[in-house]
């Protein structure tokens, strides 16, 4: 690989805490016939950042080291593959990269070309860079997995978080008729402008406001998608994007609990079809522009907002990590790297 001058990135030398972040120098990305090279100008920290670098999701994300997480990327295309004819230099992008090609958290990447789109017009790249993976999430939860149709009504886990703010906003723009979205008393106004009925937990309980719900977006897993399968009216459904495989990993290793979940995910699954004929799913997000450019016109139209919690400075991702960590954020909490 040639040698950039000064080109930094993000790089973990072993599994650990936000200690193991550290900014460095590095080789520049290759590009690839059917990649597209972006220089970025913004990136995000997404819980599952945290959940790879601790090690936790070892069973169903194999990383090896040095390791540039990341994904998440708002930035203008600075080289194109020799077979891409759909993008060029300059154009601005933003994309979700697969869980495979990771690497946003520096100033250069390579990402599939038929996996980013043009960044919304109206949106900078702090507010883009925000966007991809938790609203892709939310539309495999809610359209490709839910299908969620229009008068229907919907719960949302987590309201004021990464996902739950995408999600509360893309379910009033398909049409949902109520959307309840719990959160804590500090976000309960926040989740109201964004369309949602509050549920505040600390104050009124959940299983009981939104007993009836024909679709419910869980984030929370455990003891929360348990309620879930039970709150939700008959043949509704119920995706669950945090199935509880960290929680499992801790308590009897990764290859240990993977094997539980697995168990637990199909009592779970069956189980909830036999009682009630809903239907769960576990909800993972491909890395597909198409689907993001649909998202991004939305979002050119007034229907889906950033939210962003903080900003901070690429060199500082360790502390943005532990405040990731703290699960306090509202929205979410991006890098600026240009």
């Amino acid at each position: 690989m040639a040698r950039c001058a000064g080109l930094k990135a993000i790089r973990m030398h072993r599994y650990g805490g936000p200690e193991v972040l550290q900014l460095e120098e590095v080789d520049t990305p290759r590009c690839g016939p059917n990649d597209v090279r972006i220089s970025v100008h913004a990136t995000s920290v997404n819980p599952v950042d945290f959940k790879i670098r601790e090690g936790m999701q070892r069973a169903v994300v194999w990383i090896s080291f040095p390791f540039i997480p990341g994904m998440d990327v708002s930035g203008v295309i600075s080289e194109v593959g020799v077979k891409v004819t759909a993008w060029k230099v300059g154009d601005e992008v933003f994309a979700s990269p697969s869980h495979l090609r990771q690497g946003t958290y520096a100033e250069e990447v390579v990402v599939r070309a038929s996996e980013v789109a043009h960044k919304p017009k109206n949106l900078s790249h702090v507010e883009a860079a925000s966007l991809p993976l938790v609203a892709m999430t939310a539309w495999y939860s809610l359209v490709k997995s839910a299908k969620l149709k229009s008068g229907q009504r919907v719960l949302i886990q987590a309201g004021a978080g990464g996902v739950g703010t995408a999600a509360i906003q893309l379910a009033k723009a398909l049409g949902a008729s109520e959307v309840f979205a719990t959160c804590s008393t500090r976000n309960v106004e926040l989740v109201r402008s964004l369309g949602a009925t509050p549920i505040d937990y600390t104050k009124d309980d959940y299983r009981v406001v939104a007993r009836g719900v024909d679709v419910v977006l869980d984030s929370l897993g455990g003891e929360h998608l348990v309620a879930a399968l039970k709150l939700v009216k008959r043949f509704g459904h119920v995706s669950c994007i945090t199935p509880s495989f960290p929680t499992f990993a801790r308590k009897y290793g990764v290859a240990g609990g993977f094997f539980v979940f697995l168990l637990h995910a199909a009592w779970l699954t069956v189980s909830s079809l036999i009682r009630k004929q809903v239907t769960l799913a576990f909800v993972t997000r491909f890395a597909v522009g198409t689907v993001l450019h649909q998202l991004g016109q939305l979002a050119e139209q007034g229907k889906l907002k950033p939210v962003v919690d903080r900003t901070y400075p690429l060199s500082e991702v360790a502390e943005a990590h532990r405040y990731a960590e703290t699960g306090r954020a509202r929205g979410k909490i991006v890098l600026t790297v240009r």
